[in-house]
């Protein structure tokens, strides 16, 4: 059994410090990192290429992710819209954070007159390991929990943070920490197919990892009990991924056609 005791890391000159961004900023930067060295490495890149793009998708990929959470949640934030600037609370959707740092991507490969599909491959092959090590900003949070459990793992979430159907419950499955795991094993296979160049041309890796990390988020968000927003019954993280993994593994399934291979 673990749990967290506090969100606050520490308090600097009457300024709250909070896990949650602390943990957000160190995954932005070993994933930046990791993505410039595998764009020098294996897709000659010149040295610092993604340290330059970083603030491009950081910053449009952290608005991306607040907007998207905001318009799920209109209806809390046209009641508070001073907490729409409260990110340190807790409060982004992976789903906006693609779609903003996407955009910055595009914008950034023009000005360099890089090829985006290179682009997308490289910041796919940091991205897995950034999420994984920002899901443990949900843990500070007491957020991103599952249904009740008494697995040895089990997650204590205390009684302020547990949805009304559960405030008798203690204990539940720690869904961030599996999708953490998910996404630690999405890094390796795509560092692997990364090594052995097995990915065929530029874009694949994309939306192998756009295929995978749904697929992952599909299995975690199916035992999660605090998503954010329904939509026909099913959470709209769920039917995100779906349309995602349909339209990548269409797509991917049409790039490697052999009569597409051959021309």
């Amino acid at each position: 059994m673990f749990a967290s005791h506090s969100q606050i890391l520490c308090t600097i000159f009457g300024v709250n410090i909070y896990f949650y961004g602390v943990v957000l900023a160190l995954a932005i930067t070993i994933g930046t990192f990791w993505a410039d060295y595998i764009g020098t490495k294996f897709f000659k890149l010149e040295k610092e290429t993604i340290i330059d793009m970083a603030p491009y998708v950081v910053i449009l990929g952290i608005l991306g992710a607040r907007l998207y959470y905001c318009l799920l949640n209109y209806d809390f934030y046209l009641r508070f819209p001073t907490e729409i600037l409260a990110i340190r609370h807790g409060g982004i959707s992976i789903h906006g954070a693609l779609l903003g740092g996407f955009i910055g991507l595009v914008l950034f490969a023009k000005k360099r007159n890089i090829s985006i599909f290179k682009l997308c491959d490289i910041s796919a092959a940091g991205l897995p390991l950034a999420q994984a090590i920002g899901r443990w900003g949900n843990f500070f949070n007491s957020e991103a929990f599952g249904t009740p459990t008494n697995l040895p793992w089990k997650l204590y979430i205390a009684p302020q943070y547990r949805p009304i159907p559960y405030t008798d419950n203690e204990y539940f499955h720690p869904a961030f920490l599996y999708e953490s795991i998910l996404d630690l094993i999405i890094f390796f296979l795509l560092f692997t197919l990364i090594k052995t160049n097995r990915y065929k041309k530029e874009g694949n890796l994309t939306l192998i990892y756009l295929i995978l990390y749904s697929a992952a988020r599909i299995a975690v968000e199916s035992i999660r009990i605090d998503s954010v927003k329904y939509l026909f019954g099913q959470p709209v993280a769920i039917i995100m991924s779906i349309g995602i993994i349909i339209v990548a593994l269409s797509v991917l399934i049409y790039r490697n056609l052999p009569c597409k291979t051959k021309t």
